[in-house]
């Protein structure tokens, strides 16, 4: 039962999003097929067939997590909040850097291992995306340097 009260929220959103998407949404010039027209778009689609699937095919018919998982989960949402939030003062760089590294430390692993993966994750991730994928990526604290 759960699974389909997730489902139905997430079907409302998502076609929420999906009227967005057709409706709101209108770029200037779309130089590829996959500009930014169509992303919304595609997301909104798949993410209402996903949310119809997950209504007519559940996994688990209860929600069976206890207090501590739920307190993770909790703590997790709360984590890509701030993540969001200091995405641009921060930049891409250290705010995916300090996301990973407390991510990882919750998951259980060492604090200076989830600090040398926060490390690569955030530098391997901006350089992929600005050098390999031309985006633009807020350099926040380090615009000096990068």
């Amino acid at each position: 039962m759960a699974d389909r009260v997730f489902a139905g929220a997430i079907l409302v959103i998502a076609l929420l999003y999906t009227y967005i998407a057709f409706t709101v949404i209108k770029a200037p010039f779309q130089y590829d097929p996959l500009g930014p027209e169509s992303w919304p778009k595609l997301l909104g689609i798949v993410a209402s067939l996903c949310a119809i699937y997950l209504i007519a095919r559940p996994d688990v018919e209860r929600l069976k997590a206890d207090l501590g998982t739920l307190g993770r989960l909790a703590l997790v949402v709360v984590m890509l909040l701030a993540y969001g939030r200091l995405f641009e003062p921060l930049g891409f760089l250290v705010s995916t850097w300090v996301f990973c590294t407390a991510f990882g430390i919750m998951l259980g692993a060492a604090p200076l291992k989830a600090f040398a993966f926060g490390a690569v994750t955030g530098t391997v991730g901006y350089f992929a995306c600005t050098r390999l994928l031309e985006l633009n990526l807020p350099a926040g604290l380090l615009n000096h340097i990068l």
